[in-house]
């Protein structure tokens, strides 16, 4: 019974994003929320009453007018991570590969952070998978994900 009031009082932020590659490229995103700018994968948070893979193919769309489709799961967080943003609250991400058609229509910059510093701003890049090192991300859940990527660089497309 102790376990059952436990779980209710504990503070969990499920994050789910997307790993869409294309020639050897991994996509990024930049943003400014918080005050801070920040790197990472695109995606976000699980809303209540949403399955994880609705939950990704939403944050595509609302971020990139993008239609995508999950084609398997890539990684769990496997260890604890407090949130950037709320040292109270737990982080549980989830990452999935994804593909969609024409990934070279989707609008990007070359240049990091490439928007003025205002709440919400956003823009998207490429990263050479090859070449991707872990401080390429801010989060260190991300990082360990890059350090994945790296790892099974010749399997994905």
């Amino acid at each position: 019974m102790r376990d059952f009031f436990l779980s209710f009082t504990m503070n969990f932020s499920i994050r789910v994003y997307g790993i869409l590659t294309h020639n050897k490229q991994v996509l990024v995103t930049d943003e400014y929320r918080f005050g801070r700018s920040f790197t990472k994968f695109p995606g976000g948070g699980l809303e209540f009453g949403e399955g994880t893979i609705a939950c990704l193919v939403r944050e595509f769309k609302e971020e990139l007018d993008l239609e995508i489709q999950v084609t398997e799961h890539f990684y769990t967080t496997d260890f604890f991570q407090a949130s950037a943003f709320h040292s109270k609250t737990q982080i549980l991400s989830i990452y999935y590969l994804v593909k969609c058609e024409h990934p070279e229509l989707i609008p990007v910059t070359k240049i990091c952070f490439d928007f003025p510093k205002e709440e919400g701003a956003q823009s998207f890049r490429w990263l050479n998978i090859n070449t991707l090192q872990e401080t390429d991300l801010t989060f260190p859940i991300d990082q360990k994900v890059a350090e994945l990527l790296q790892s099974q660089a010749s399997n994905l497309r």
